[in-house]
């Protein structure tokens, strides 16, 4: 048997949480148990923000279709394919140049100085970028070869003195490691 219990609240709000519960569920009680499980569930208070609402998304995401249109025209121009950097680059400042192009929307004269500008530290970002991958990679492969040439070296024991480190390697190969490091 199921028993029910009596909660005061004002008219408006009982009707608004009425019409809710009808669109959504079956009884008033299923409709409240939901609502409170969400809450406790999700240790949240229903008194806390969630963070942005639709329509601030909404005007982030047009800001950055906006930019996002003006790098594929340049892109158009100027014939050149999108790389990863480029992309990241849209996405991390967008936003910016967006409030650039409407703070100068009066001037019209001066947005395509303003956008050859942003376009060329973008490009400059793109090449520091690759010369930042480039020297990674380079540093890794020193690396290797430096852990590869510590594992060739072996500790000789002396019966007189100190001991002395061996490195046990073919001449040819230390040669050509040699080599190596004087090229790079």
């Amino acid at each position: 048997m199921k028993t029910f219990s009596n909660i005061r609240f004002k008219k408006a709000t009982a009707r608004k949480f009425q019409e809710f519960s009808r669109r959504f569920f079956k009884t008033h009680s299923e409709a409240l148990q939901t609502m409170l499980d969400f809450f406790f569930y999700n240790e949240i208070s229903p008194k806390e923000r969630f963070g942005p609402t639709a329509r601030t998304l909404e005007n982030l995401i047009k800001k950055r279709f906006n930019g996002m249109a003006a790098i594929m025209k340049e892109m158009d121009k100027r014939g050149i394919t999108p790389t990863r950097a480029m992309m990241e680059l849209l996405f991390e400042n967008a936003p910016q140049q967006n409030k650039q192009q409407k703070s100068l929307s009066s001037n019209k004269k001066d947005m395509p100085i303003k956008d050859d500008a942003f376009f060329k530290s973008a490009f400059e970002a793109i090449e520091l970028q690759k010369e930042n991958t480039v020297i990674k990679q380079n540093l890794e492969q020193l690396q290797q070869q430096f852990i590869g040439t510590l594992e060739k070296v072996e500790i000789t024991k002396s019966s007189f003195g100190k001991s002395k480190l061996h490195l046990n390697m073919k001449l040819e190969e230390y040669n050509q490691l040699k080599a190596s490091l004087k090229t790079d």
